[in-house]
């Protein structure tokens, strides 16, 4: 990570697009492939949103194969998961997997720690300023919010920088510190009493997704860091006073979703490695499945409950084991089997992730859509009929903006921060 590429993916590459200038950044001696295809997959998934699967099941009811999909191009209410829930987690997850090759890159081209430090600071701040950037373009005004993916990382991106000069067992043992601290300050926080204003916390006593008993502690906006947001986001200037999250997000959620660039760090660790490759895909899937059960442990005996919209300590565990099991799938696939040929398509979005998640997140696919109608026609998606009209518009946004992906990695031009 000389770059995003080094809070996100490293370009393998002669020539990067720094924000303002060109840069000729050394190429790495060696790059693991499967890192950026398991990004692909993750950015595609984000990409294609496009497709509002939702609504293509919305007007096809009782189409069990369309509200599967559905379902799994959307976050879940609140508790447990979908296959949409696990693009941040992943996202995440990998800026820990690449941390060690960048730290060690910039070492060894003599950097200091101090460096390496002011650099990852400046990085974080970038990454906030984005995130805010990207949250604000429909606004009147800047919108500072907190809660997005860029810059979530970026709160806790100088932290794990700093981590990362330790040993593995101060990892864990910071890793346990503050996930078990993030726990006990939520199971502290007092439950809503008799004078609680549900209205303003945009929810219901009765909600049919709120939690019971203990497991209470983590409902939505009732708990400790909607508590913070309404002070700490008032904070800024407004269009008007913060009140909630409609989707019960928050600012505080960086602290465990540093938890999941930590674990990062242990995969990526032991890909550096010297290890063999059978034991390192051993030590993917164990941990993967201990970390697993942990997380379900958690969340079925009340102790936690596995909330991604609040990244609760077990959703951290939880998603993080998962992610462990999906590097494991792309690492045997990609870089012990040597299956590389089909997974070209991901490699182009994987290989410039910022890019990426710009078009997907900024704007650009709406012009696209626009200008697809515009040339094509207004009714041109209705070519399967009306059910299918956002599939049809979505798949070819989609694919264009695939193909100024493709552009950039065949002229070698990659977003770097």
């Amino acid at each position: 990570m000389a770059n995003i590429a080094e809070a996100i993916s490293p370009p393998n590459t002669e020539t990067s697009v720094a924000t303002g200038a060109a840069v000729n950044p050394a190429m790495p001696a060696k790059r693991v492939t499967s890192v950026d295809v398991y990004r692909g997959f993750v950015m595609l998934l984000m990409m294609a949103e496009v497709l509002s699967l939702e609504t293509v099941s919305e007007k096809l009811p009782g189409n069990r194969f369309w509200q599967f999909l559905a379902f799994n191009q959307s976050h879940v209410e609140w508790s447990w998961l979908s296959l949409h829930d696990m693009i941040q987690p992943s996202f995440t997850f990998l800026v820990g997997v690449v941390l060690p090759f960048s730290v060690a890159g910039r070492q060894n081209k003599g950097a200091t720690k101090g460096s390496v430090l002011a650099h990852a600071f400046k990085r974080s701040l970038i990454l906030i300023a984005l995130g805010i950037f990207l949250r604000s373009m429909h606004a009147q005004q800047t919108n500072f919010t907190f809660e997005d993916t860029l810059t979530q990382i970026g709160l806790g991106y100088t932290f794990l920088v700093l981590l990362s000069f330790y040993s593995k067992k101060v990892w864990l043992i910071a890793l346990t510190v503050l996930l078990v601290g993030y726990w006990l300050a939520f199971a502290l926080y007092p439950l809503p009493d008799a004078t609680f204003d549900y209205a303003a916390a945009g929810v219901t006593p009765g909600w049919e997704h709120n939690l019971q008993g203990f497991a209470a502690h983590w409902n939505k906006n009732t708990n400790l860091a909607w508590s913070f947001d309404r002070w700490f986001l008032n904070l800024f200037p407004r269009e008007k006073p913060f009140l909630r999250n409609g989707g019960g997000y928050a600012t505080l959620s960086f602290i465990p979703t540093l938890g999941t660039m930590t674990i990062g760090l242990f995969a990526g660790d032991a890909i550096k490695s010297q290890s063999s490759s059978e034991y390192k895909l051993k030590f993917f899937v164990t941990t993967g499945v201990a970390i697993i059960i942990a997380g379900v442990l958690l969340h079925v005996t009340g102790i936690n409950p596995i909330v991604k919209r609040i990244w609760t300590p077990a959703w951290t565990v939880f998603s993080g084991g998962i992610c462990f099991l999906l590097l494991a799938f792309f690492y045997w696939l990609i870089d012990v089997k040597n299956k590389k040929k089909w997974s070209f398509f991901l490699t182009v979005i994987g290989a410039n992730s910022i890019a990426a998640y710009v078009l997907a997140d900024g704007g650009m696919r709406q012009v696209v859509s626009q200008s697809l109608h515009i040339h094509l026609g207004k009714t041109y998606d209705h070519i399967f009929g009306d059910a299918y009209s956002t599939l049809v518009n979505g798949a070819l946004v989609l694919f264009f903006l695939w193909l100024i992906l493709y552009w950039m990695y065949k002229k070698k031009i990659f977003i770097k921060i």
